[in-house]
């Protein structure tokens, strides 16, 4: 209880340093909403003072000193209060990240729960094996597709998969003027889109799961309680997933325990080649129109998911391995 208690305080205390510094990082940014929308005004012809005070008094640009921003900030974040976007005005931020976060929680967290499952089981099996077919064809061809960024992949499997050959729609997440519903027939729409950056995501990420299980495992097989379970003449399989690769999981634990808070915060550049409405094509665009509160809101629910990722995956350790307690 202590050991998880240290780690609540933790947790608590880089919750806050996160929650400020995602206060300061769009205010340092060159340029305003205002800006933007001033320049695009200004291609017609000059911009008066008076009308730059009402596009920033429209846009609800913030005013007054930092201290002030910061203590409205806080007490906005408490309340879960984020504001109006500037760049969907007049459409509240809270109703934007609703509306993008089941999309990649769907797509980006089932392919990242898959890619795990496999990519583990597939490297304790090449581990087992290890010297056979079976460990070096997983290695080599996860050691390839590890080599590829993921947005060079995406846009490979866009064109051939999605132009070339039309197996897949090539963009959004469900047809045009779909209402989205859990009919059958826009569920089935639905995952017709979501097939290409699923497939991008599971093929890049499924590469280093392999890698980082089967090098774990093969140090955990040298170990003097796997040798004295092989030589009780326990089955092979039985060694293998109960004794071996229950404590080669361990480091593979901390990789998925970020990966999974990551999560919210989709794929961007994936999710910007496919135009797939998720957390990070939102992300992407109010960074390019410098939108302060939807960039403050997504960051804020970034940041906290992978604080809470950290700090599950803390308390399992030090449930699984007593001696990350001392």
């Amino acid at each position: 209880m202590r050991y998880a208690l240290r780690k609540f305080g933790l947790l608590l205390l880089t919750l806050w340093a996160a929650i400020t510094l995602n206060f300061l990082l769009p205010r340092l940014m060159p340029g305003s909403p205002a800006d933007a929308a001033v320049a695009k005004l200004s291609q017609s012809g000059p911009v008066s003072p008076a009308t730059r005070a009402a596009i920033e008094a429209q846009l609800g640009v913030p005013g007054g000193s930092w201290w002030h921003q910061y203590t409205d900030y806080l007490n906005n974040t408490v309340h879960f209060r984020f504001g109006v976007s500037y760049s969907y005005f007049p459409e509240s931020v809270s109703s934007l990240v609703t509306g993008a976060l089941p999309w990649t929680l769907v797509m980006v967290g089932m392919v990242t729960v898959l890619a795990f499952v496999v990519g583990s089981l597939i490297g304790v099996a090449a581990a087992w094996k290890r010297g056979t077919w079976m460990d070096s064809l997983p290695t080599l061809s996860g050691s390839f597709l590890s080599a590829f960024p993921y947005f060079w992949t995406a846009l490979l499997a866009l064109f051939f998969l999605g132009y070339v050959l039309g197996w897949f729609p090539t963009s959004g997440a469900y047809s045009a003027g779909a209402v989205p519903n859990w009919s059958g027939g826009f569920v089935t729409d639905a995952l017709d889109h979501a097939w290409l950056p699923a497939l991008t995501i599971l093929v890049t990420s499924v590469g280093g799961w392999i890698l980082g299980m089967r090098n774990t495992m093969i140090g955990t097989l040298g170990e003097d309680y796997v040798t004295f379970a092989e030589a009780n003449g326990l089955h092979g399989r039985t060694v293998a997933l109960r004794y071996a690769a229950r404590n080669a999981l361990l480091p593979n634990l901390t990789g998925f325990g970020l990966a999974l808070g990551g999560v919210v915060g989709g794929s961007l550049l994936v999710e910007q080649v496919y135009h797939y409405p998720g957390v990070g094509y939102l992300l992407y665009n109010a960074v390019t129109n410098h939108d302060f509160p939807l960039m403050q809101a997504l960051f804020l629910m970034i940041t906290v998911s992978v604080l809470i990722a950290n700090f599950v995956v803390d308390v399992l350790y030090g449930v699984l391995d007593p001696r990350t307690r001392r």
